[in-house]
Protein backbone atom coordinates (compact mmCIF):
# COMPACT_ATOMS: atom_id res chain seq x y z
CA UNK A 1 0.00 0.00 0.00
CA UNK A 2 2.92 2.53 0.35
CA UNK A 3 4.91 1.34 -2.32
CA UNK A 4 1.34 2.47 -4.13
CA UNK A 5 0.59 5.99 -2.69
CA UNK A 6 4.66 6.38 -2.99
CA UNK A 7 3.93 5.75 -7.14
CA UNK A 8 1.30 7.93 -7.48
CA UNK A 9 2.46 10.69 -5.71
CA UNK A 10 5.46 10.28 -8.17
CA UNK A 11 3.52 10.69 -10.97
CA UNK A 12 1.58 13.66 -9.95
CA UNK A 13 4.51 15.99 -9.09
CA UNK A 14 6.83 14.58 -11.43
CA UNK A 15 8.26 17.22 -13.79
CA UNK A 16 5.78 20.48 -12.13
CA UNK A 17 5.93 23.08 -9.24
CA UNK A 18 2.93 23.04 -7.00
CA UNK A 19 1.85 25.31 -3.86
CA UNK A 20 1.83 23.27 -0.86
CA UNK A 21 -2.11 23.61 -1.03
CA UNK A 22 -2.74 21.94 -4.40
CA UNK A 23 0.18 18.84 -3.24
CA UNK A 24 -2.05 18.31 -0.27
CA UNK A 25 -5.74 18.46 -2.20
CA UNK A 26 -3.28 16.07 -4.73
CA UNK A 27 -2.02 14.15 -1.67
CA UNK A 28 -5.76 13.26 -0.53
CA UNK A 29 -6.88 12.27 -3.28
CA UNK A 30 -4.11 10.01 -3.87
CA UNK A 31 -4.02 8.12 -0.47
CA UNK A 32 -7.96 7.86 -1.02
CA UNK A 33 -7.08 5.61 -4.31
CA UNK A 34 -4.59 3.79 -2.47
CA UNK A 35 -6.94 3.21 0.05
CA UNK A 36 -9.93 1.98 -1.98
CA UNK A 37 -7.44 -0.15 -3.64
CA UNK A 38 -7.13 -1.88 -0.29
CA UNK A 39 -10.85 -2.10 -0.41
CA UNK A 40 -10.73 -3.74 -3.69
CA UNK A 41 -9.09 -6.50 -2.51
CA UNK A 42 -11.34 -7.67 -0.04
CA UNK A 43 -14.02 -10.77 -0.68
CA UNK A 44 -16.76 -8.85 -0.82
CA UNK A 45 -14.70 -6.32 -3.51
CA UNK A 46 -17.36 -3.17 -2.33
CA UNK A 47 -15.02 -0.15 -2.90
CA UNK A 48 -18.18 2.46 -1.82
CA UNK A 49 -17.77 4.62 -5.16
CA UNK A 50 -14.38 5.50 -4.37
CA UNK A 51 -11.51 4.87 -7.33
CA UNK A 52 -10.08 0.57 -7.79
CA UNK A 53 -6.45 0.97 -8.38
CA UNK A 54 -5.25 -1.94 -10.30
CA UNK A 55 -2.27 -1.90 -10.42
CA UNK A 56 0.47 -5.01 -9.80
CA UNK A 57 -1.55 -7.48 -12.00
CA UNK A 58 1.45 -10.06 -12.68
CA UNK A 59 2.55 -11.06 -15.78
CA UNK A 60 -0.23 -10.13 -18.00
CA UNK A 61 -0.68 -6.78 -19.24
CA UNK A 62 -4.36 -6.97 -19.12
CA UNK A 63 -6.42 -7.78 -16.09
CA UNK A 64 -9.62 -9.78 -16.21
CA UNK A 65 -12.35 -8.00 -15.00
CA UNK A 66 -15.22 -10.54 -14.90
CA UNK A 67 -17.85 -10.42 -12.72
CA UNK A 68 -20.58 -12.97 -11.47
CA UNK A 69 -23.43 -12.25 -14.40
CA UNK A 70 -20.81 -11.96 -17.18
CA UNK A 71 -20.91 -13.69 -19.95
CA UNK A 72 -17.60 -13.10 -21.70
CA UNK A 73 -14.21 -11.58 -20.10
CA UNK A 74 -13.46 -7.92 -20.03
CA UNK A 75 -9.39 -7.85 -20.70
CA UNK A 76 -8.30 -4.39 -19.18
CA UNK A 77 -5.00 -2.68 -19.77
CA UNK A 78 -4.83 -1.21 -16.65
CA UNK A 79 -1.95 -1.53 -14.90
CA UNK A 80 -0.93 1.71 -13.03
CA UNK A 81 -3.71 3.72 -13.45
CA UNK A 82 -6.99 4.02 -11.79
CA UNK A 83 -10.44 3.60 -12.68
CA UNK A 84 -14.23 4.37 -11.33
CA UNK A 85 -16.20 1.67 -9.63
CA UNK A 86 -18.78 2.76 -11.24
CA UNK A 87 -17.12 2.50 -14.68
CA UNK A 88 -16.33 -1.39 -13.60
CA UNK A 89 -20.38 -1.58 -13.17
CA UNK A 90 -20.62 -0.47 -16.45
CA UNK A 91 -18.29 -3.05 -18.30
CA UNK A 92 -19.56 -5.86 -16.31
CA UNK A 93 -23.01 -5.00 -17.62
CA UNK A 94 -21.95 -4.93 -21.32
CA UNK A 95 -20.50 -8.03 -20.72
CA UNK A 96 -23.84 -9.65 -19.89
CA UNK A 97 -25.31 -8.90 -23.22
CA UNK A 98 -25.68 -12.19 -25.81
CA UNK A 99 -25.06 -10.55 -28.70
CA UNK A 100 -21.11 -9.78 -27.23
CA UNK A 101 -18.54 -11.79 -28.81
CA UNK A 102 -15.58 -13.72 -27.03
CA UNK A 103 -14.49 -10.63 -24.85
CA UNK A 104 -14.62 -6.52 -23.89
CA UNK A 105 -11.72 -4.95 -24.34
CA UNK A 106 -10.59 -2.18 -22.32
CA UNK A 107 -8.40 0.49 -22.58
CA UNK A 108 -5.54 2.19 -19.73
CA UNK A 109 -7.96 5.52 -20.59
CA UNK A 110 -11.40 4.24 -19.45
CA UNK A 111 -13.66 5.83 -17.58
CA UNK A 112 -17.45 6.86 -17.13
CA UNK A 113 -19.21 7.16 -20.08
CA UNK A 114 -22.82 6.92 -21.18
CA UNK A 115 -24.23 3.07 -22.15
CA UNK A 116 -20.77 2.02 -22.01
CA UNK A 117 -17.62 2.96 -20.57
CA UNK A 118 -15.38 5.23 -22.56
CA UNK A 119 -12.18 3.63 -23.57
CA UNK A 120 -13.80 0.07 -24.29
CA UNK A 121 -14.01 -1.90 -27.59
CA UNK A 122 -17.69 -4.16 -28.04
CA UNK A 123 -17.29 -6.44 -30.53
CA UNK A 124 -20.54 -7.73 -31.24
CA UNK A 125 -22.25 -10.44 -33.72
CA UNK A 126 -25.58 -9.62 -35.61
CA UNK A 127 -26.51 -6.44 -33.41
CA UNK A 128 -24.81 -2.77 -32.97
CA UNK A 129 -25.44 -0.59 -30.06
CA UNK A 130 -26.07 2.75 -30.73
CA UNK A 131 -25.50 4.38 -27.33
CA UNK A 132 -22.07 2.54 -27.22
CA UNK A 133 -21.45 4.13 -30.50
CA UNK A 134 -22.44 7.53 -28.96
CA UNK A 135 -23.15 10.65 -30.08
CA UNK A 136 -20.74 11.96 -31.56
CA UNK A 137 -20.15 9.46 -34.46
CA UNK A 138 -16.61 9.29 -36.35
CA UNK A 139 -15.10 12.04 -33.60
CA UNK A 140 -11.32 11.39 -33.60
CA UNK A 141 -7.47 12.65 -34.53
CA UNK A 142 -5.76 14.13 -37.35
CA UNK A 143 -2.10 14.79 -37.32
CA UNK A 144 0.56 16.89 -39.60
CA UNK A 145 4.15 17.12 -39.80
CA UNK A 146 5.60 19.98 -40.60
CA UNK A 147 9.22 20.84 -42.34
CA UNK A 148 9.11 23.82 -39.77
CA UNK A 149 11.59 23.72 -36.98
CA UNK A 150 11.04 25.38 -33.47
CA UNK A 151 13.85 28.54 -34.83
CA UNK A 152 11.02 28.93 -37.95
CA UNK A 153 8.53 30.26 -35.40
CA UNK A 154 8.41 34.11 -33.65
CA UNK A 155 8.63 34.52 -29.89
CA UNK A 156 5.35 35.31 -29.56
CA UNK A 157 3.11 32.58 -30.89
CA UNK A 158 -0.51 35.00 -29.84
CA UNK A 159 -1.06 35.96 -33.50
CA UNK A 160 -0.63 32.54 -34.60
CA UNK A 161 -3.40 31.54 -31.90
CA UNK A 162 -5.49 34.23 -32.91
CA UNK A 163 -5.29 32.89 -36.76
CA UNK A 164 -5.97 29.94 -35.96
CA UNK A 165 -8.93 31.00 -33.91
CA UNK A 166 -10.43 32.97 -36.93
CA UNK A 167 -9.61 29.95 -39.78
CA UNK A 168 -12.12 27.97 -37.63
CA UNK A 169 -15.06 28.34 -35.97
CA UNK A 170 -15.39 26.42 -32.41
CA UNK A 171 -17.67 26.87 -29.32
CA UNK A 172 -20.99 27.47 -29.39
CA UNK A 173 -23.02 30.49 -28.91
CA UNK A 174 -26.79 31.84 -29.69
CA UNK A 175 -27.96 28.64 -28.66
CA UNK A 176 -26.45 26.83 -31.69
CA UNK A 177 -29.02 28.85 -34.17
CA UNK A 178 -27.56 28.52 -37.37
CA UNK A 179 -27.62 32.27 -38.16
CA UNK A 180 -25.76 33.10 -35.15
CA UNK A 181 -23.98 30.36 -33.74
CA UNK A 182 -19.80 31.50 -33.79
CA UNK A 183 -19.40 27.80 -34.01
CA UNK A 184 -20.54 27.63 -37.49
CA UNK A 185 -20.52 28.96 -40.61
CA UNK A 186 -23.48 31.56 -40.05
CA UNK A 187 -25.02 30.25 -43.14
CA UNK A 188 -22.40 31.07 -45.34
CA UNK A 189 -19.44 28.22 -45.76
CA UNK A 190 -16.61 28.47 -47.68
CA UNK A 191 -15.77 27.95 -51.45
CA UNK A 192 -13.65 24.73 -50.15
CA UNK A 193 -16.56 23.54 -47.43
CA UNK A 194 -19.45 24.02 -50.19
CA UNK A 195 -17.25 21.55 -52.56
CA UNK A 196 -16.40 18.87 -49.90
CA UNK A 197 -19.88 19.12 -49.14
CA UNK A 198 -21.45 18.88 -52.68
CA UNK A 199 -19.33 16.38 -54.28
CA UNK A 200 -18.61 13.91 -50.95
CA UNK A 201 -21.01 14.27 -48.05
CA UNK A 202 -25.03 15.55 -49.82
CA UNK A 203 -26.02 12.68 -52.17
CA UNK A 204 -25.45 10.18 -49.14
CA UNK A 205 -27.18 12.69 -46.84
CA UNK A 206 -30.01 13.25 -49.32
CA UNK A 207 -31.24 9.88 -49.08
CA UNK A 208 -30.64 9.94 -45.14
CA UNK A 209 -33.10 12.50 -45.48
CA UNK A 210 -35.23 10.94 -47.66
CA UNK A 211 -36.14 8.55 -44.97
CA UNK A 212 -35.61 10.33 -41.71
CA UNK A 213 -36.79 14.33 -42.96
CA UNK A 214 -36.16 15.46 -39.91
CA UNK A 215 -31.92 15.31 -40.45
CA UNK A 216 -32.24 18.64 -42.94
CA UNK A 217 -32.98 20.78 -40.17
CA UNK A 218 -29.81 20.08 -38.32
CA UNK A 219 -26.34 22.01 -38.80
CA UNK A 220 -24.90 19.59 -41.69
CA UNK A 221 -23.31 21.51 -43.92
CA UNK A 222 -23.09 24.85 -41.77
CA UNK A 223 -21.22 22.71 -39.10
CA UNK A 224 -18.53 21.09 -41.87
CA UNK A 225 -14.87 22.32 -40.91
CA UNK A 226 -15.93 23.50 -37.56
CA UNK A 227 -14.21 22.31 -34.06
CA UNK A 228 -17.13 22.30 -31.42
CA UNK A 229 -16.66 22.28 -27.80
CA UNK A 230 -15.73 20.52 -24.76
CA UNK A 231 -12.42 18.09 -25.16
CA UNK A 232 -12.42 19.49 -29.13
CA UNK A 233 -9.10 21.37 -29.75
CA UNK A 234 -6.52 22.66 -31.98
CA UNK A 235 -3.37 22.53 -31.55
CA UNK A 236 0.61 22.86 -32.71
CA UNK A 237 3.19 21.13 -31.32
CA UNK A 238 6.68 20.43 -31.25
CA UNK A 239 8.41 17.07 -31.49
CA UNK A 240 11.57 15.71 -29.58
CA UNK A 241 13.64 17.13 -32.67
CA UNK A 242 12.08 20.70 -32.50
CA UNK A 243 9.85 20.04 -35.76
CA UNK A 244 6.27 21.59 -35.53
CA UNK A 245 3.37 19.27 -36.02
CA UNK A 246 -0.44 20.28 -36.17
CA UNK A 247 -2.92 18.34 -34.48
CA UNK A 248 -6.85 18.34 -34.15
CA UNK A 249 -9.69 16.29 -32.68
CA UNK A 250 -13.09 16.63 -33.65
CA UNK A 251 -16.01 14.53 -35.05
CA UNK A 252 -19.56 15.01 -36.72
CA UNK A 253 -20.83 17.63 -34.88
CA UNK A 254 -24.59 19.02 -35.20
CA UNK A 255 -25.85 15.88 -37.85
CA UNK A 256 -23.24 13.23 -36.46
CA UNK A 257 -25.06 14.51 -32.89
CA UNK A 258 -29.08 14.11 -34.54
CA UNK A 259 -28.10 10.72 -36.21
CA UNK A 260 -26.73 9.13 -32.98
CA UNK A 261 -29.58 10.19 -30.75
CA UNK A 262 -32.12 9.42 -33.35
CA UNK A 263 -31.08 5.41 -33.40
CA UNK A 264 -31.00 5.14 -29.84
CA UNK A 265 -34.44 5.92 -29.52
CA UNK A 266 -34.89 3.70 -32.22
CA UNK A 267 -33.38 0.97 -31.05
CA UNK A 268 -35.56 1.36 -27.34
CA UNK A 269 -38.28 1.14 -29.48
CA UNK A 270 -37.43 -1.92 -31.58
CA UNK A 271 -36.46 -4.05 -28.48
CA UNK A 272 -39.68 -3.51 -27.37
CA UNK A 273 -40.87 -5.69 -24.43
CA UNK A 274 -37.76 -7.02 -24.46
CA UNK A 275 -35.87 -3.64 -23.28
CA UNK A 276 -36.81 -4.29 -19.42
CA UNK A 277 -34.58 -7.30 -19.54
CA UNK A 278 -31.27 -5.24 -20.06
CA UNK A 279 -28.91 -4.82 -17.48
CA UNK A 280 -29.27 -0.74 -18.61
CA UNK A 281 -31.52 0.69 -20.93
CA UNK A 282 -28.91 2.82 -23.02
CA UNK A 283 -27.33 -0.46 -24.02
CA UNK A 284 -30.47 -1.18 -26.40
CA UNK A 285 -29.08 -2.68 -29.83
CA UNK A 286 -30.77 -3.20 -33.56
CA UNK A 287 -30.48 -6.56 -35.09
CA UNK A 288 -28.93 -7.35 -38.23
CA UNK A 289 -31.46 -7.96 -40.85
CA UNK A 290 -34.01 -5.07 -39.49
CA UNK A 291 -34.51 -2.10 -41.62
CA UNK A 292 -33.75 -0.30 -38.54
CA UNK A 293 -30.13 -2.16 -38.52
CA UNK A 294 -29.26 -1.20 -41.86
CA UNK A 295 -30.54 2.23 -42.23
CA UNK A 296 -28.06 2.80 -39.06
CA UNK A 297 -25.37 1.20 -41.05
CA UNK A 298 -25.48 3.73 -43.64
CA UNK A 299 -26.25 6.71 -41.24
CA UNK A 300 -23.03 5.58 -39.24
CA UNK A 301 -21.06 5.02 -42.13
CA UNK A 302 -21.80 8.68 -43.75
CA UNK A 303 -21.56 10.05 -40.49
CA UNK A 304 -17.89 8.92 -39.97
CA UNK A 305 -17.20 10.05 -43.48
CA UNK A 306 -18.15 13.30 -42.50
CA UNK A 307 -16.23 13.80 -39.47
CA UNK A 308 -13.18 13.00 -41.45
CA UNK A 309 -13.34 15.19 -44.23
CA UNK A 310 -14.39 17.75 -41.07
CA UNK A 311 -10.83 16.83 -39.60
CA UNK A 312 -9.27 17.43 -43.54
CA UNK A 313 -11.10 20.31 -43.78
CA UNK A 314 -10.07 21.80 -40.77
CA UNK A 315 -5.90 20.84 -41.10
CA UNK A 316 -6.38 22.74 -44.36
CA UNK A 317 -7.21 25.96 -42.37
CA UNK A 318 -5.04 25.76 -39.53
CA UNK A 319 -2.25 25.08 -42.38
CA UNK A 320 -3.22 28.65 -43.96
CA UNK A 321 -3.54 29.98 -40.74
CA UNK A 322 0.43 29.28 -40.15
CA UNK A 323 1.24 30.24 -43.44
CA UNK A 324 -0.39 33.83 -42.37
CA UNK A 325 1.11 34.41 -39.52
CA UNK A 326 4.26 37.27 -39.61
CA UNK A 327 7.60 35.66 -39.80
CA UNK A 328 7.04 31.82 -40.29
CA UNK A 329 8.80 30.92 -43.73
CA UNK A 330 7.34 28.79 -46.37
CA UNK A 331 7.16 24.82 -45.16
CA UNK A 332 5.42 21.66 -46.94
CA UNK A 333 3.36 19.16 -44.80
CA UNK A 334 5.95 16.04 -44.37
CA UNK A 335 4.37 12.62 -44.76
CA UNK A 336 0.91 11.76 -45.13
CA UNK A 337 -1.95 13.04 -42.43
CA UNK A 338 -2.43 10.70 -39.69
CA UNK A 339 -6.73 11.25 -39.45
CA UNK A 340 -8.52 8.27 -37.41
CA UNK A 341 -11.38 7.79 -35.75
CA UNK A 342 -11.70 6.64 -32.23
CA UNK A 343 -15.92 6.85 -31.70
CA UNK A 344 -16.95 4.77 -34.20
CA UNK A 345 -18.15 1.45 -35.53
CA UNK A 346 -17.10 -0.81 -38.49
CA UNK A 347 -17.30 -4.95 -39.39
CA UNK A 348 -13.80 -6.70 -38.85
CA UNK A 349 -12.51 -9.88 -38.70
CA UNK A 350 -11.75 -11.36 -35.45
CA UNK A 351 -10.64 -14.57 -34.40
CA UNK A 352 -12.28 -15.86 -37.36
CA UNK A 353 -15.50 -14.54 -37.27
CA UNK A 354 -16.86 -11.01 -38.81
CA UNK A 355 -18.08 -9.04 -36.34
CA UNK A 356 -18.90 -5.39 -35.84
CA UNK A 357 -16.49 -3.98 -33.61
CA UNK A 358 -17.84 -0.63 -31.47
CA UNK A 359 -14.39 1.16 -30.39
CA UNK A 360 -16.05 4.00 -27.95
CA UNK A 361 -13.21 5.91 -27.32
CA UNK A 362 -10.45 3.64 -29.14
CA UNK A 363 -7.84 3.75 -31.51
CA UNK A 364 -7.33 0.98 -34.27
CA UNK A 365 -4.05 0.04 -34.22
CA UNK A 366 -3.32 -3.09 -36.54
CA UNK A 367 0.25 -3.65 -36.84
CA UNK A 368 2.15 -0.66 -38.56
CA UNK A 369 -1.03 1.09 -38.73
CA UNK A 370 0.11 4.93 -37.32
CA UNK A 371 -2.36 6.43 -34.67
CA UNK A 372 -2.72 9.54 -32.43
CA UNK A 373 -2.99 9.31 -28.83
CA UNK A 374 -3.10 13.11 -27.35
CA UNK A 375 -2.96 14.07 -23.22
CA UNK A 376 -4.57 17.09 -21.97
CA UNK A 377 -3.79 21.12 -22.21
CA UNK A 378 0.01 20.75 -21.26
CA UNK A 379 1.05 17.31 -21.20
CA UNK A 380 2.59 15.32 -24.32
CA UNK A 381 1.14 13.44 -26.75
CA UNK A 382 1.86 10.22 -28.79
CA UNK A 383 2.58 9.47 -32.63
CA UNK A 384 2.07 5.79 -32.02
CA UNK A 385 2.65 2.36 -33.67
CA UNK A 386 0.36 -0.75 -33.77
CA UNK A 387 1.29 -3.72 -33.16
CA UNK A 388 -2.01 -6.13 -34.35
CA UNK A 389 -2.73 -7.01 -30.94
CA UNK A 390 -5.34 -9.47 -31.17
CA UNK A 391 -6.54 -9.77 -27.63
CA UNK A 392 -7.23 -5.93 -27.84
CA UNK A 393 -9.00 -6.35 -31.23
CA UNK A 394 -6.31 -4.15 -32.73
CA UNK A 395 -6.72 -1.52 -30.58
CA UNK A 396 -5.17 1.32 -28.25
CA UNK A 397 -6.40 3.96 -26.28
CA UNK A 398 -7.62 7.35 -28.10
CA UNK A 399 -6.08 9.86 -24.96
CA UNK A 400 -5.52 9.98 -21.37
CA UNK A 401 -8.86 9.94 -20.38
CA UNK A 402 -10.60 11.70 -17.67
CA UNK A 403 -9.71 11.11 -14.09
CA UNK A 404 -12.61 13.37 -12.37
CA UNK A 405 -16.08 14.76 -13.77
CA UNK A 406 -16.34 18.37 -15.40
CA UNK A 407 -17.93 19.14 -12.20
CA UNK A 408 -15.29 17.81 -10.13
CA UNK A 409 -12.62 19.65 -11.98
CA UNK A 410 -14.54 22.95 -11.90
CA UNK A 411 -15.07 22.33 -7.79
CA UNK A 412 -11.19 21.28 -7.67
CA UNK A 413 -8.87 23.72 -9.40
CA UNK A 414 -8.50 27.33 -9.77
CA UNK A 415 -7.66 29.36 -12.12
CA UNK A 416 -4.19 29.89 -10.55
CA UNK A 417 -3.52 26.05 -10.55
CA UNK A 418 -4.75 25.84 -14.40
CA UNK A 419 -2.09 28.88 -15.24
CA UNK A 420 0.72 27.12 -13.73
CA UNK A 421 -0.19 23.70 -15.22
CA UNK A 422 -0.14 25.05 -18.49
CA UNK A 423 2.44 27.77 -18.58
CA UNK A 424 4.45 28.28 -21.45
CA UNK A 425 1.51 26.99 -23.28
CA UNK A 426 -0.18 29.68 -25.65
CA UNK A 427 -3.76 29.04 -24.37
CA UNK A 428 -6.89 30.21 -22.75
CA UNK A 429 -6.06 30.57 -19.15
CA UNK A 430 -9.26 31.01 -17.59
CA UNK A 431 -12.06 29.69 -15.28
CA UNK A 432 -14.07 28.31 -18.28
CA UNK A 433 -11.58 25.87 -19.46
CA UNK A 434 -11.24 24.41 -15.62
CA UNK A 435 -13.37 21.41 -16.54
CA UNK A 436 -10.21 20.97 -19.17
CA UNK A 437 -7.31 21.62 -17.16
CA UNK A 438 -4.58 18.72 -16.76
CA UNK A 439 -5.13 17.45 -13.58
CA UNK A 440 -8.27 16.50 -14.56
CA UNK A 441 -6.66 13.45 -16.65
CA UNK A 442 -5.00 10.73 -16.19
CA UNK A 443 -1.28 10.79 -16.48
CA UNK A 444 -0.70 10.36 -19.43
CA UNK A 445 2.64 8.84 -19.37
CA UNK A 446 0.99 6.08 -17.50
CA UNK A 447 -1.81 5.34 -19.85
CA UNK A 448 1.09 4.72 -22.52
CA UNK A 449 2.99 2.40 -20.31
CA UNK A 450 0.11 0.74 -19.36
CA UNK A 451 -0.35 -0.44 -23.05
CA UNK A 452 3.22 -1.34 -24.50
CA UNK A 453 1.99 -4.27 -25.86
CA UNK A 454 -0.49 -2.81 -28.07
CA UNK A 455 1.48 0.00 -29.52
CA UNK A 456 5.21 1.39 -29.83
CA UNK A 457 6.04 4.97 -29.29
CA UNK A 458 6.78 6.60 -32.71
CA UNK A 459 6.83 10.09 -31.79
CA UNK A 460 6.40 12.42 -28.61
CA UNK A 461 5.33 15.57 -29.31
CA UNK A 462 4.75 18.63 -26.57
CA UNK A 463 2.18 21.60 -27.58
CA UNK A 464 2.82 24.79 -27.76
CA UNK A 465 -0.51 26.35 -28.72
CA UNK A 466 -4.23 24.65 -27.65
CA UNK A 467 -7.56 26.23 -29.22
CA UNK A 468 -10.38 24.87 -27.32
CA UNK A 469 -13.71 24.58 -27.98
Amino acid sequence: LKLQFLYLIAIYTRGRRRCPSHLQKRMFRVTRRALCAAAASRPDNKTDGMHIDVTNIGQHRYRNLRGDKSRVDIKAWVDGVSMDSECLDQLRACSELPIVFKHIAVMPDVHYGKAGSVGTIIPTIGAIIPACVGVDIGCGMVAVETSLHANDLPDSLMELRMNIEMAVPHGRTHNGQKSLDAGGWRGAPPDRTKAAWKETLKPGFDRLVSRYPRLAYTNNDNHLGTLGTGNHFLEVHLDEKDYVWLMLHSGSRGVGNAIGFSFIEMAKQDMGKHLSNLPDQDLAYLREGSDAFNDYVEAVGWAQNYARVNRQLMMEAMLDALRKTKGIPSFKSVGRAINCHHNYVEQERHFGKDVWVTRKGAVRAEEGELGIIPGSMGTDCYIVRGKGNAQSFNSCSHGAGREMSRVQARRSFSVQEHMAATEGIECRKDKDVIDETPMAYKPIAAVIDAQSDLIEVVARLKQIVCVKG
